[in-house]
């Protein structure tokens, strides 16, 4: 079995009426579910808007430095995650696209390379 991340970037969202974002917590929970019950769901989360805390760690001096804010000025966020694991590529499509349908809006899909050893 592989893992994969799916996720999206906040802007990704588009901008929708106050009265749209309810209308997504029903489908977007069901998928949740469902990914639960199949066994397949590892994690899934929302991330702090702009205004929540962000740091940024750097090692590559030789000491480390952890600092508020983004390492790089960026024009885009990543804004939630979910990591399944199923067991291969067209199996992480249907999920990933699950998903997207849920929430009503973009997702990307993305295999993680295992780390030897873990």
């Amino acid at each position: 079995m592989a893992q994969y991340l799916i996720y999206f970037n906040q802007q990704w969202v588009g901008d929708h009426p106050d009265d749209w974002w309810p209308t997504r917590v029903e489908p977007s929970m069901a998928v949740m579910k469902e990914m639960q019950a199949a066994g397949v769901l590892v994690f899934a989360g929302g991330l702090e808007e702009e205004d929540g805390p962000v740091y940024a760690a750097d090692a590559t001096s030789g000491e480390i430095v952890v600092t508020d804010g983004p390492f790089v000025e960026h024009t885009e966020f990543l804004g939630g995650l979910t990591v399944i694991e199923v067991p291969d590529d067209e199996t992480a499509k249907y999920w990933a696209g699950r998903v997207a349908e849920g929430c009503g809006w973009p997702q990307e899909l993305r295999k993680f390379k295992p780390v030897p050893g873990s």
